[in-house]
């Protein structure tokens, strides 16, 4: 399993998504994580828009395995419901 974080490093939820995404690979929960800031790579929200298939309008945005999660609040669901922490 691997996280994509698209994020700014000057968003708290985006600093707890890239976080957490740290414990998971740290315990072996996950394969890696690349956390990616949107303003130094010139991402942009509706390129992120693209690659989720529907509008985004918050940062962080979390894929798992390319697969569009949300945002830190729905990322952090996402591992309660599987048991990764």
């Amino acid at each position: 399993m691997f996280v994509v974080i698209y994020g700014r490093m000057s968003c708290p939820f985006c600093v707890r998504a890239k976080h957490l995404a740290e414990q998971l690979e740290q315990a072996d929960k996950i394969e890696g994580y690349r956390y990616i800031d949107m303003p130094s790579e010139g991402v942009t929200k509706e390129d992120i828009a693209k690659t989720a298939g529907k509008p985004v309008h918050t940062v962080p945005q979390v894929f798992i395995d390319q697969q569009h999660i949300g945002g830190f609040t729905e990322f952090a669901q996402y591992v309660r419901a599987n048991g990764l922490l």
